[in-house]
């Protein structure tokens, strides 16, 4: 059998959809977030391949980065994951990062031109 893939098309009006490929005629997933499976999963066969559409519940939509895990359910091999984020803690998690890239490329220019200084 084919290794399955599954393929992400879009993210709209509350559910992510996507494509997947080299699946048997029933292939059978699981989606998880946060320790709980997610109902509801719409797997639609069509011209070969079949179409996955997941909703995604309003608790997933919170503050912080929420991942939600698609996986084969007969095998547990992960297909693939999204993330939500939301809030005023990632606002505050993507500035501390940047904050801490700055540093780091500020470090970099540094030991850059020191060492082009020194083989001069």
């Amino acid at each position: 059998m084919a290794e399955m893939t599954l393929t992400k098309t879009r993210l709209a009006g509350g559910f992510w959809e996507g494509v997947l490929t080299g699946a048997p005629m029933e292939p059978r997933l699981s989606v998880h977030w946060d320790e709980r499976t997610l109902p509801d999963v719409e797997i639609t066969p069509s011209d070969g391949v079949h179409l996955v559409r997941i909703p995604i519940p309003a608790d997933v939509v919170s503050d912080g980065v929420q991942t939600v895990v698609v996986s084969n359910d007969e095998t547990g091999e992960r297909l693939t994951s999204f993330a939500v984020l939301a809030g005023e803690a990632v606002e505050e998690d993507i500035r501390a990062e940047v904050d801490l890239l700055r540093a780091e490329l500020d470090m970099l220019k540094r030991a850059f031109r020191r060492h082009c200084s020194e083989t001069a």
